[in-house]
C-alpha cells in the first residue's frame, strides 16, 4: 500500500512539474510579445509607488502607459494600486498625479486605489470597466506578468492585449524565479486560491 501511495504521489508530483513548466513557458512567450492595439482603455498595473513618487524613465510602467496614450492606442488610462509600504500614498494615486504632470488630461485618467494585489486589481478593474461601458484594454505591466493579468481580466469577458514594459532580460536566478513564481500565481488562482 506504501509503495502505490508514494508511487502517486511521485505521478502527481512529475505531472504538476510538467504543467508548471508548460505555464512557464507560456509566460515567458507572453513576456516577449507586444500586443498593443487601439482599445477602450490603457490599463496600467501599480506605479512602483516609493514615498509619493513613481520609478521615472522609459523603462517604467507609466512611462510606457504614457506612450501607447501618445500613439492613440487608447483615449483613457486607469492606474492600479492601493497603499504600499507607505499609507500616506496609494500607486492608483501617484500613478495619476505623475500622468497629469506629464500632459495627460486628468479627465482622461481613471484611478483605482484600494487593491493590495493582483486578483484585487484585476477585478477592481474588470468591474470598473463593466460599470463604464469599457470592452477592451492594454494591459502595462513587468513582462512576467501579463499573462496573469491577461487570464483574470479575460476570465472577466474582457478583451485584452498584453505590452510590458521595456525592459533587457538579464538572465539571472532573480528573474527566472519571477516566472516560477507567476506560474505558481496562476496555478493558485486557477484552483480558486487568490493570492
Amino acid at each position: 500500500m506504501r509503495k502505490l501511495v508514494g508511487s502517486g504521489l511521485a505521478i502527481a508530483v512529475v505531472l504538476l512539474a510538467i504543467y508548471l513548466g508548460k505555464i512557464v513557458s507560456e509566460i515567458y512567450r507572453q513576456s516577449n510579445v507586444d500586443e498593443a492595439r487601439p482599445a477602450d482603455v490603457i490599463l496600467i498595473l501599480g506605479a512602483a509607488e516609493y514615498r509619493g513618487k513613481t520609478l521615472a524613465g522609459s523603462e517604467s510602467t507609466p512611462d510606457h502607459g504614457l506612450w501607447l496614450y501618445h500613439k492613440q492606442m487608447a483615449p483613457r488610462i486607469m492606474t492600479t494600486g492601493g497603499a504600499g509600504g507607505d499609507p500616506m500614498y496609494t500607486e492608483g494615486d501617484v500613478g495619476r498625479a505623475y500622468l497629469v504632470e506629464r500632459g495627460i488630461p486628468s479627465e482622461a485618467i481613471i484611478v483605482e486605489d484600494e487593491s493590495a494585489t493582483t486578483v484585487q486589481s484585476t477585478a477592481a478593474a474588470a468591474e470598473i470597466m463593466r460599470r463604464m461601458g469599457l470592452k477592451s484594454c492594454i494591459v502595462v505591466s513587468d513582462g512576467y506578468h501579463i499573462f496573469r493579468v491577461k487570464k483574470m481580466l479575460e476570465f472577466s469577458g474582457l478583451d485584452v492585449y498584453g505590452s510590458p514594459r521595456p525592459s533587457i532580460p538579464n538572465g539571472t536566478w532573480r528573474e527566472k524565479w519571477l516566472y516560477i513564481k507567476q506560474s505558481f500565481g496562476y496555478l493558485l488562482w486557477r484552483i480558486g486560491i487568490t493570492i
